[in-house]
């Protein structure tokens, strides 16, 4: 459903502080993990038109690496829970709208390496 992934020039900013933060070289491991922290945390999501801006993209495949069909499988059922119709469009929207929220809460965490971004993540 997802193919290819455009990130925002607020995204790109994002992801060179935490990736300077934390040491982790690749931007998917960092996308994943905030994908996931927005996964975790409940409320709202803002729905908000998210630019693709910047010269950043990666393919699905380089985002999920094997774990392609559990992505896609927790993105489908935070979308049936809360009632969006199931299409290519909404899809990609909804996953964009969470990695957004998840890079906003990586950003906003007061962690500063790796260790405390990993206790951050289970807390």
């Amino acid at each position: 459903m997802i193919e290819t992934i455009k990130l925002s020039a607020k995204h790109k900013s994002q992801l060179t502080t935490i990736k300077r933060r934390t040491g982790v070289e690749n931007w998917n491991v960092i996308c994943r993990w905030a994908f996931l922290m927005s996964l975790k945390k409940s409320g709202e999501i803002p729905n908000e038109n998210i630019p693709a801006d910047s010269n950043v993209e990666m393919t699905w495949r380089t985002f999920s690496g094997i774990y392609d069909k559990l992505f896609l499988a927790l993105l489908l059922k935070e979308c049936k829970e809360r009632n969006i119709e199931i299409n290519k469009k909404n899809v990609n929207h909804y996953f964009r709208l969470h990695l957004n929220r998840g890079l906003s809460f990586l950003m906003s965490s007061q962690s500063k390496n790796l260790a405390d971004y990993c206790k951050e993540f289970m807390k």
